[in-house]
C-alpha cells in the first residue's frame, strides 16, 4: 500500500487537525485517533493513506449523523406521556379456511376492542393462538388497528402483540408499529400492558409523540 511523503504528511495533518477541532467524534474514534498520532510520531512508522481515509469517513459518518438529529430536534419537540384507562374486548373465534391452519391445530379469532380514558377508541383485529397440552402453556400474535383519539390527538395506529405463558407465568409484548400512526398520531412510538382485575381489562400506555412546533 502506497504511503504518504513526510511533508505532504505534514500539511495533510495541520488540515486535518482543523476538521477534528469542527467536528464532533465518537469516543471510539478519538481514542484510535491518539493511537495513530503516536504512531505516526515514530520514525520507524509512518501513517499510510489507508488510515487517513479511514479516519476521514469516520468524522463525515458522524458529521452526518448529527446533522440528522439537529434537523429532527429542529422539526419538533419530543413528548413523552402515560396513558392509562379500560377497555373492553370480544374475541370471535373463526373457522380455518385452509387445510395448513386447521392441520396445525392453530385457533384464529377475530378482535373488537372499546378503550375508555386517555384512549378514546375502538380497533378490529384478529389473533392467532396455540395451546400446548401441557397445563397453562400457550402462545399468541395479533394486529389490531386502534382508531379514535390519544389524549385528545385525533387518528390511528397499529398495535402489534407478541405474548406466550408458560405453565401460568405469562410474558406480553405489544408495541406500536412503527410508521403506523395517521393524523395526529403520525409519529407515535410506545408500548402497551393489560392488566386484568376482577374481569375488568386495565390498560398502560406509555408513548412518544413528535409535536410540530
Amino acid at each position: 500500500m502506497p504511503t504518504i511523503p513526510s511533508g505532504k504528511m505534514r500539511k495533510f495533518r495541520a488540515s486535518a487537525g482543523a476538521l477534528w477541532r469542527t467536528i464532533t467524534i465518537s469516543a471510539g474514534a478519538q481514542g484510535l485517533l491518539k493511537r495513530v498520532n503516536r504512531s505516526a510520531a515514530r520514525p520507524t512508522k509512518t501513517l499510510t493513506l489507508a488510515s487517513c481515509l479511514f479516519l476521514a469517513l469516520i468524522s463525515v459518518t458522524q458529521f452526518n449523523a448529527n446533522a440528522k438529529i439537529s434537523r429532527r430536534v429542529r422539526k419538533g419537540v419530543l413528548m413523552q406521556r402515560h396513558a392509562t384507562g379500560t377497555f373492553e374486548v370480544k374475541l370471535n373465534p373463526q373457522k380455518p379456511d385452509n387445510r395448513e391452519e386447521e392441520s396445525a391445530n392453530l385457533v384464529r379469532m377475530t378482535i373488537d376492542k372499546q378503550f375508555q380514558g386517555a384512549l378514546e377508541a375502538t380497533s378490529k383485529g384478529e389473533m392467532l393462538s396455540f395451546t400446548t397440552d401441557v397445563k397453562g402453556s400457550a402462545g399468541y400474535v395479533a394486529i389490531e388497528r386502534v382508531a379514535g383519539a390519544l389524549d385528545g390527538r385525533a387518528g390511528s395506529f397499529v398495535l402489534q402483540h407478541s405474548a406466550t405463558m408458560t405453565r401460568g407465568v405469562p410474558q406480553m409484548t405489544i408495541s406500536v408499529v412503527p410508521d403506523s400512526g395517521t393524523g395526529q398520531l403520525v409519529g407515535l412510538v410506545g408500548e402497551m400492558t393489560i392488566q386484568i382485575k376482577d374481569g375488568k381489562h386495565f390498560y398502560d400506555f406509555e408513548y412518544s409523540l413528535t409535536e410540530s412546533r
